[in-house]
């Protein structure tokens, strides 16, 4: 396992941090199968663990506090607030209030004192930039939160959160969550530049874009019944026979790539997202524990320059396959 800066946070993580949306019901409700991929996690060198408050709304991070309880110092603790908690519009958004309140129920249910990483898990339209930033503040000073970051921001909600915090006197955001894989490139274009040149670590979510570079999704009589896309099919192409089409030749390109190489497509994958200078960590999210050792093999793997070209011809620089995994 490697470990990097997360931009200038002081805070060092490992290059592939384990998210847990699929701790819970969402993925697997057996807490105790849950637990054996954070013991092997740990194992294997990982320090990054990323949860949020909306997953199985509290289940993910109950699970996971329980499984660190007794290891917390050995880990940079990452959840995130704003998603909808229920259908009352009081418990949602990125207001002091709900930020405040969202903290105090997150550290109860991960069972610990304060969070490494505080993120703001998507954008608010309804509530001012400034608001936010002070009530991260009164958690940063009441030493409960030791940074802050975002997800999914676009440059000019990055560029707004980092001027009116510096403006504010307060901490600024200094780390950033987008969606980012071979088959997902859009962040090239303008978010990763702008977090290399301000200093602000990436943590990458979905590098397997869901799953399909693993090679799972290459026929539909081939897919598990008890995998994402079966179990939720909205999700990753699944209803679009046509992009469902595109995706399989590309990935097909992408294995052969791979395989002329003596690669997996899950190194290929991982190594992809890990050659960009901009990213600190890319998030994998296992459901079941033999999934997650397959991925940890892809830990410690370095692209050469001849193979990062020869994915740019099957994808280009800067092009999403399929705008709706932008996020």
């Amino acid at each position: 396992m490697q470990y990097r800066q997360l931009g200038n946070t002081g805070i060092e993580v490992s290059t592939l941090g384990l998210g847990t949306m699929m701790f819970g019901r969402w993925g697997n409700p057996d807490e105790a199968e849950c637990r054996r991929m954070v013991d092997r996690a740990l194992e294997a060198g990982i320090t990054l663990f990323d949860t949020a408050d909306i997953y199985d709304f509290g289940t993910s991070e109950e699970y996971l506090g329980r499984a660190l309880e007794g290891r917390r110092d050995r880990v940079v603790l990452a959840t995130k607030v704003g998603n909808a908690m229920s259908e009352d519009p009081q418990e949602r958004g990125l207001s002091r209030r709900w930020i405040i309140q969202s903290c105090e129920s997150s550290l109860r249910r991960l069972r610990t004192d304060h969070l490494d990483l505080y993120q703001m898990h998507r954008p608010d339209p309804h509530t001012p930039i400034d608001e936010s930033l002070q009530a991260f503040e009164e958690l940063v000073q009441a030493g409960k939160v030791r940074a802050i970051g975002t997800s999914t921001f676009s440059v000019a909600e990055l560029e707004e959160a980092r001027t009116r915090a510096e403006s504010l006197g307060v901490t600024v955001p200094r780390s950033e969550q987008p969606p980012y894989s071979a088959l997902v490139r859009n962040a090239e274009n303008e978010v990763l530049p702008w977090c290399r040149r301000h200093d602000v670590g990436v943590v990458v979510w979905a590098p397997l874009n869901g799953g399909w570079l693993t090679g799972k999704y290459q026929n539909d009589d081939a897919v598990d019944t008890s995998a994402r896309a079966a179990r939720e099919p909205e999700h990753f192409d699944h209803r679009d026979a046509a992009m469902r089409q595109t995706k399989r030749a590309l990935v097909a390109e992408l294995a052969n790539i791979a395989t002329d190489h003596g690669l997996t497509l899950i190194d290929l994958a991982l190594g992809f997202v890990l050659a960009n200078p901009a990213v600190t960590s890319a998030l994998i999210g296992p459901r079941r524990p033999e999934q997650l050792d397959s991925l940890l093999v892809a830990a410690d793997v370095a692209l050469p320059p001849n193979v990062l070209t020869a994915i740019d011809r099957v994808v280009a620089p800067g092009r999403t396959v399929n705008p709706v995994d932008d996020g």
